[in-house]
């Protein structure tokens, strides 16, 4: 009788968590330590060649940072991981192999603002350039893809909408032109969604948001498949390739599923070094202990709010993805079975000024640019984490100058909807 595999409960606790040989500690420790000794030269070489696997130096590989990365791996179900100081170096982390000047991503219109600016702005000073379609126009999105077209980008559960993405039919179009898909995963997190198992080659998470669940630290992470074909075509010489700076050693050759896992390290982090720190680390895998009982719990909450406000005759639109009124309600038990998180936006009908009224008029939930934290949080994205773009940009992204982000937390539902009913009396008069 074969062995199962370990559910995921057992894995957000016990993945790449190890007693320390040294002292027997139970918890992961945090190896506070930037370089590490070698057993004698040979031993040094061989790990400067990428021949043998172990520590150098911090700003490359920390015992904490691996045992996280070995849990996210777990938990997406895929070959590797390699962490980062935040989400946005994770994008930048999992893009950098595929890049180059002159090539481009086509990317959902869906996206958080700030990665909408990286992409259109930031990107730009690479010589990358970047496609922006509605992802849920899948002829557009085919048409978008070109000669010089590296990877297809989207959100899981988008940012701030909570649009959930059709990662099946999306990855089958980047599977029939040999692209990568790069699925953002933060808002739903691994317990609500496995992109892999829907076709992503690459899954980034913001683990600053659901993962670590407390708002305490930053982090990103690239989970890796381990599937996707790199030396099928000439369009990825980093991976398929001879590199310069290890004596000619193509990665796919040598390191088979692993191999974009090993370049990120080798290469993005040696030359980038968007490195995350001991300690960071040791908080997101305190965080992600307790995942799967505080998704459960964002979800049941997000619903109820979601239910009341759009019942509330002040509001306009919800957008929560678990309504049965949502377009996205029937994708949802397809791509998110457990649930659709907890980050919506909602609209009122009394307008822009209303909605900067409510921001300033709520108690209990806290005005933060932040998202997937056990506190309720409230923004409203077009005044901030979306200000950069233009109405027209805003309005495609969900986020119009009448609509408030919610990131539901883990406080009694009754309270939130308490507070949300006295702010918006004295936003909206009545």
């Amino acid at each position: 009788m074969a062995e199962s595999s370990p559910g995921f409960e057992t894995l957000q606790i016990h993945a790449g968590a190890r007693p320390d040989p040294a002292t027997g500690a139970r918890q992961v420790p945090i190896y506070q330590s930037t370089a590490y000794v070698f057993r004698d030269a040979d031993h040094a070489a061989a790990l400067f060649n990428l021949q043998e696997v172990g520590y150098i130096y911090s700003r490359l590989t920390n015992p904490t940072v691996s045992a996280l990365q070995e849990r996210m791996a777990a938990l997406e179900g895929g070959a590797g991981a390699i962490c980062a100081s935040s989400g946005h170096a994770a994008q930048i982390l999992a893009l950098f192999p595929l890049m180059g000047p002159g090539l481009n991503v086509v990317a959902s219109n869906r996206l958080y603002g700030g990665t909408v600016t990286q992409f259109s702005q930031t990107f730009r000073r690479f010589g990358w350039s970047t496609k922006f379609v509605d992802f849920d126009d899948l002829d557009a999105l085919e048409a978008a893809i070109d000669e010089n077209t590296r990877a297809v980008f989207c959100e899981s559960i988008a940012n701030p909408g909570g649009y959930i993405t059709d990662l099946d039919a999306v990855s089958a179009i980047s599977d029939r032109h040999g692209i990568p898909l790069v699925v953002d995963n933060t808002t739903a997190s691994p317990y609500l969604c496995r992109p892999i198992e829907h076709g992503a080659t690459l899954v980034v998470h913001s683990m600053t948001k659901y993962l670590t669940g407390n708002g305490t630290v930053t982090g990103g992470c690239v989970v890796d498949s381990g599937k996707f074909d790199w030396s099928a075509s000439d369009k990825f010489p980093s991976l398929s390739q001879p590199e310069p700076a290890y004596h000619g050693l193509k990665f796919h050759e040598t390191f088979g599923p692993l191999s974009f896992t090993f370049h990120a390290i080798a290469v993005g982090l040696r030359d980038l070094g968007m490195t995350l720190n001991a300690q960071a680390a040791h908080y997101t895998l305190m965080g992600i202990e307790t995942l799967s009982l505080r998704m459960d719990r964002h979800c049941i909450n997000a619903l109820k709010v979601a239910k009341w406000l759009e019942a509330d005759p002040r509001v306009g639109t919800v957008t929560y993805a678990g309504l049965e009124s949502s377009p996205y309600y029937n994708r949802m038990a397809r791509i998110c079975p457990k649930g659709a998180s907890s980050l919506f936006t909602f609209s009122l009908k009394a307008g822009y000024d209303a909605c900067v009224k409510l921001i300033d008029n709520v108690g209990l939930f806290s005005h933060v640019a932040n998202l997937g934290d056990a506190r309720s949080l409230i923004i409203h994205s077009a005044s901030t984490t979306h200000r950069q773009l233009s109405e027209s940009q805003q309005i495609a992204a969900g986020v119009a100058p009448d609509v408030v982000r919610l990131s539901i937390g883990l406080e009694d539902p009754a309270d939130l909807i308490a507070d949300l009913d006295q702010a918006l009396t004295k936003a909206c008069g009545s």
